[in-house]
């Protein structure tokens, strides 16, 4: 791959490693500083001019300063004359403000899209956006890619003859469908109101979870309020076990622990989109590499090959 340059943020480095591991490419180095009044200047250490850039960039805390990295990294390459500049945005944390449900708010999703392709982007390689409607934030080709594959082939390894998939809300029920059917179990969900930003109120499950082992999926943990009062339901409902899988393990303010130690929990799954908190271990915790997944997407991207049988 002669043609491709990787370069990463500060943001996950580890996973962006691992990427180019798998794409057999080197990952190029890239500078950061920080000048006396606190703005930040980026410099990609390696020749862009006709190449085709790969930035890779999960926008985790600290999202802002992640993201102002991000678009001076996309000014550097545009300014190197690069061939194509996609961004690979394993986590896009505004694609959760992506409507305008309170008056006067912005709508941060679309903006930072905005931004992204203002900056320079000309292509997006996305992973398990929080709504895939979001993808229409973007005037130019978006990749979006999701990691129930990587999810269910771990769960295979279980017996799944009493298994009930179950959503946390409405909004996710689609993908909990879809998960479902890759391991043949039967799909429910919970009926979720939410008030604030950790503050929400299940009044019911719909689905038959009575007497069942149970897989709570959903595409992103961060406090775990939800899912904490989706798994009081559940025990009422005497259900048998708790798994709990998600894409992005934000696990912020101690999450990780506090779910850990509910009754009933088996086991946390979650993939590395974005870097776990250093908190002390968890044996329930598995992590799942998403980086082959990736990297052949963006194999692909660079070849001119179809995409699209990544998606399923």
């Amino acid at each position: 791959m002669r043609d491709i340059a990787v370069f990463s943020g500060s943001a996950h480095p580890e996973l962006a490693e691992e990427i180019c591991n798998h794409l057999g490419v080197p990952l190029l180095p890239t500078r950061v500083s920080r000048f006396a009044n606190d703005c930040l200047e980026v410099q990609l250490q390696a020749n862009c001019r006709e190449r085709d850039v790969f930035l890779i960039q999960p926008l985790v805390p600290p999202v802002q300063e992640n993201l102002v990295e991000l678009l001076l990294m996309l000014d550097a390459a545009r300014g190197a004359s690069a061939a194509r500049t996609t961004v690979v945005l394993p986590h896009y944390a505004y694609a959760r403000s992506d409507k305008k449900d309170a008056p006067r708010i912005s709508i941060g999703g679309r903006l930072v899209a905005d931004l992204l392709v203002t900056a320079g982007a000309n292509r997006v390689l996305a992973m398990t956006l929080h709504s895939p409607q979001v993808h229409g934030f973007f005037n130019i080709p978006v990749d979006h890619l999701h990691a129930l594959r990587e999810l269910a082939d771990h769960f295979k390894q279980y017996d799944l003859t009493d298994t009930v998939v179950v959503s946390p809300d409405l909004g996710n029920a689609k993908e909990a469908a879809a998960f479902a059917r890759m391991l043949g179990t039967p799909v429910a969900a919970g009926a979720k109101q939410r008030f604030s930003d950790d503050m929400v109120k299940i009044s019911a499950v719909i689905g038959d979870v009575v007497d069942r082992d149970v897989i709570v999926l959903d595409d992103e943990i961060a406090k775990g309020s939800t899912v904490i009062e989706l798994m009081d339901h559940l025990r009422e409902l005497k259900v048998r076990s708790i798994r709990l899988a998600c894409t992005h393990g934000l696990f912020s303010s101690g999450a990780l622990q506090r779910l850990s130690d509910q009754p009933g929990v088996e086991e946390i799954v979650c993939t590395n989109t974005v870097p776990i908190p250093a908190v002390k271990r968890v044996p329930k915790l598995r992590t799942l590499s998403v980086a082959p997944a990736l990297a052949e997407a963006m194999r692909r991207i660079h070849n001119g090959e179809s995409v699209s049988a990544l998606f399923h």
